[in-house]
């Protein structure tokens, strides 16, 4: 059973989430609340596994809300659902969709996010935001090892130039490679030069 929290200020919006989700027979609403603030409380008394949030909120907004949500309670997943596609950067959600997502691409990522630790990104939303959100989550030795692979070091020169073993060098790539979800060294390079990790 997935337990899930809500929080969106267009009540419209809200009854039509609550009532998709509900006839999900592995779903459990823990709580719908028009206001971050609110929400939090909700959370402190039992969390979730995922909150499904908008950006735009009275009083406290989204990107407050996501930042307070990750210091206080890390272990739950954050799926933002928005009509906006130009969001700041987000650094710590899971996932992003259009308000005019369909109902089961939702459930899909709902699904993926909690039980199989995906990341779920609308392609209408591969705006700058999310963009800023993939070059975001690469640490600093990250970044450092795609700038070698770009030079075309292999990984025993990678590991010698950064003092490391090899092993942390194949975990680091399998991490890279995941973060920025790509397949092979030719998408790392696009990705990371869209990016600006590499110019």
């Amino acid at each position: 059973m997935i337990s899930i929290g809500i929080v969106d200020d267009h009540k419209m919006f809200l009854d039509g989430l609550i009532s998709v989700l509900s006839n999900e027979p592995d779903f459990e609403i823990m709580f719908a609340e028009h206001k971050a603030k609110n929400a939090l409380l909700k959370i402190k008394e039992g969390q979730p596994d995922i909150v499904i949030t908008d950006i735009s909120m009275p009083e406290m907004n989204g990107i407050e809300f996501i930042k307070i949500l990750k210091k206080d309670f890390p272990e739950v997943k954050i799926l933002v659902v928005s009509m906006f596609d130009n969001m700041q950067s987000l650094k710590d959600i899971n996932g992003f969709l259009l308000k005019e997502t369909d109902k089961r691409r939702l459930i899909d990522a709902i699904s993926g996010i909690v039980l199989r630790n995906e990341s779920h990104f609308n392609g209408a939303a591969s705006s700058q935001s999310v963009l800023e959100f993939n070059k975001s989550i690469l640490s600093k030795r990250e970044k450092e090892i795609i700038e070698l692979i770009a030079k075309e070091y292999t990984t025993d020169e990678i590991a010698l130039r950064l003092a490391v073993s090899k092993n942390t060098i194949e975990t680091h790539r399998k991490n890279i490679f995941f973060k920025l979800r790509v397949k092979n060294i030719a998408g790392l390079i696009h990705k990371a030069v869209h990016l600006g990790v590499i110019k």
